[in-house]
């Protein structure tokens, strides 16, 4: 298999088409994709199978949607199988163990191309962009077809179609952009939810983080753009929305209108048919009064907000670049509790950062209880290459981490518990997501805080909300009654 060199030269506003240009460019591919995918079926008396594995965050899933929708419309038949004629995989790499499921995954795919040659195998988002990735793939993965990255992703129609009538690898992973694409095909998992992207990419550079070497530097989206999108959603039963970016509080900086986050999402509650307005993610130094104020004053506005801390103690802080003290990071979050007592707010939190000592992770734990999270997300800290932390020395061992981990986490899980319990009894509007996973009888319906609660109902009141009384608590979840 020949090898077709990557360009990693910046791409910028040199580009030759706008962005209506490029998805009118996009919309013609799939139209030729369709004609190959015809001729496929016409051969092979069936029609052609893709599947669209998702690793990693929201923005990715969305990203997916994206993936289907245009291969539905080229006419592929979607599925969660990876025997399928087409897998992509759109991967993360914000831990190493992301990166080590995406190789794992593709030894078995390797097994199934070699009874099956004409499958054809993409690998795209975060994790391509790292060049040691892309040398690994060319070096032991050459059964890979198609390699795109986080900033071409719209380029999939065009991409697609060079692979499908090409016998070479395909490589397109470009370091930069200035370009934002986002009309083209969209498969939503959720007929009634959808997230909507609103920027890309982050400047803040905490030294543990890669996002901001592969999602590149923040971009925010038109915000007519983004309303006008939001519009279409609702008009095609959409109720929830949920805005996403790396760090949506700095929406808006470099747009000539001069909108701040705030503002577009008090435009977003303007729209007609959307009931609840999520998202994610905020950074402490970015939050505002004015968001505050907003979120409490909104009927729509989902009452949780997911606010990073990754360690209680500043001298960790510092070091990871967050660019707040503990102290700081504790008086927003009484600010919020004040204007918003019955908010629910979760986390993120880092166990074993480079210099890092169990007297640190005490720290943590101690800003864990006085936060009093309804959840926290927690990790061992995974050494990316490339950032500042990946050349830091540690203090602990393995055995030391992972005590300190066991401890945090336990403290989590007894602080979540306790939050969680003062629902019971109460009746609260759910959201019904879809059938439960383990009881058929019921469905799981997710309330403005986030909290799930399952409860006997059918599968006809998937997409509408019910009120509901949360009866059982079970620690991160409610078993409920619909009234």
């Amino acid at each position: 298999m020949k090898w077709k060199d990557v360009d990693y030269t910046p791409y910028t506003s040199t580009t030759p088409y706008s962005s209506e240009e490029e998805s009118i460019r996009q919309e013609d591919f799939i139209q030729k994709l369709s004609c190959l995918v015809r001729e496929m079926a016409e051969r092979s008396g069936r029609v052609p199978t893709a599947c669209v594995v998702t690793f990693g965050c929201q923005m990715n899933a969305r990203d997916s949607e994206k993936l289907c929708g245009i291969l539905s419309r080229a006419g592929y038949m979607l599925t969660e199988d990876e025997e399928a004629d087409l897998v992509v995989y759109n991967t993360c790499t914000v831990r190493d163990n992301a990166n080590q499921r995406v190789y794992g995954r593709l030894g078995h795919l390797n097994a199934m191309k070699k009874l099956l040659p004409t499958k054809k195998i993409a690998l795209c988002g975060c994790m391509v962009q790292e060049v040691e990735v892309i040398e690994k793939i060319r070096r032991s993965y050459s059964f890979v077809d198609l390699i795109f990255g986080t900033h071409n992703i719209y380029k999939f129609p065009e991409l697609l179609y060079m692979s499908l009538t090409s016998d070479k690898m395909i490589v397109d992973v470009w370091k930069a952009t200035d370009q934002i694409v986002e009309n083209l095909p969209v498969e939503r998992k959720y007929r009634f939810k959808s997230g909507v992207n609103i920027m890309f990419g982050c400047d803040k550079f905490c030294t543990y983080c890669i996002v901001p070497y592969v999602r590149g530097r923040e971009r925010s989206r038109d915000p007519k753009e983004i309303l006008n999108e939001i519009e279409h959603l609702a008009a095609d039963g959409v109720s929830e929305v949920m805005l996403l970016g790396q760090n949506v509080d700095s929406y808006g900086k470099g747009l000539e209108q001069g909108i701040t986050f705030p503002k577009l999402l008090s435009e977003v509650a303007k729209v007609d048919g959307i009931r609840r307005i999520r998202f994610m993610t905020s950074h402490p130094r970015d939050l505002s009064d004015e968001l505050i104020a907003l979120m409490a004053d909104s009927d729509k506005i989902c009452s949780h907000l997911h606010l990073p801390v990754q360690s209680g103690s500043n001298r960790i802080l510092k070091a990871m670049n967050r660019g707040y003290t503990r102290e700081s990071y504790m008086d927003l979050v009484g600010r919020l509790r004040k204007a918003m007592p019955e908010l629910a707010l979760t986390t993120d939190i880092i166990v074993g950062f480079p210099g890092e000592t169990p007297e640190d992770i005490e720290e943590t734990i101690s800003l864990v209880k006085e936060a009093e999270y309804d959840n926290a997300f927690t990790f061992i800290y995974s050494p990316r290459t490339g950032t500042p932390a990946a050349e830091m020395p540690r203090s602990m061992s393995d055995e030391e981490i992972k005590a300190g981990f066991d401890k945090l986490l336990k403290t989590v899980q007894d602080t979540a518990r306790k939050r969680v319990a003062r629902y019971a009894g109460r009746c609260e509007e759910a959201l019904v997501e879809g059938p439960n996973d383990h009881d058929k009888t019921m469905v799981t319906g997710r309330l403005s805080n986030n909290l799930l609660v399952h409860f006997k109902a059918g599968a006809s009141l998937i997409g509408s909300y019910v009120n509901v009384r949360l009866l059982e608590n079970k620690g991160f979840y409610y078993i409920g009654e619909m009234l």
